[in-house]
């Protein structure tokens, strides 16, 4: 999308993404009483098919080279850490929490991105990246709805500040 001349492209695909998710999370209620690792396995089972015929036209691995031991344990890291793990977990919770307090936790990944790059990258956190941290809590605050109740909630006699 690099070439695309207006942003207009790349930001409704962004806005299509989001509201995908969305409506994934809710979607995803239809299965709560099923075992979450047989509705994950069905997950990437039913993706990897949609998906495989699209990688072999555009990738067209057999023009390319034979991956390394290395890259073949990445990709078994990826797959079982980042895919086979995290969907586990991710239909477990959903069972338990629900869709709306699982869909959440994407408000998480853009501190722990930033923490990590600070770590790891010695990249500093800009003002930028403060201030939207900053609105994510505030944000995560106001959802949680403890800090409203605590503020409503009258301090008993004599300890009012």
């Amino acid at each position: 999308l690099s070439g695309v001349g207006s942003a207009a492209g790349p930001v409704l695909l962004m806005l299509l993404a989001a509201l995908s998710y969305a409506v994934v999370g809710l979607y995803g209620r239809r299965f709560s009483g099923e075992p979450p690792l047989s509705t994950a396995t069905g997950q990437v089972l039913c993706s990897s098919l949609l998906l495989a015929p699209v990688a072999l036209l555009v990738d067209r691995p057999w023009t390319l080279a034979m991956p390394d031991g290395e890259t073949w344990l990445a990709l078994a890291a990826l797959g079982l850490l980042s895919t086979a793990i995290a969907y586990r977990l991710y239909f477990a919770i959903l069972a338990l929490a629900g869709a709306t307090n699982l869909l959440l936790v994407t408000l998480l990944i853009p501190p722990s991105t930033m923490a990590l790059q600070v770590l790891f990258l010695d990249k500093p956190a800009g003002l930028s990246e403060l201030a939207g941290f900053a609105v994510i809590a505030l944000s995560l605050a106001a959802i949680d709805g403890r800090a409203l109740r605590w503020l409503r909630t009258p301090a008993p006699a004599g300890r009012r500040p």
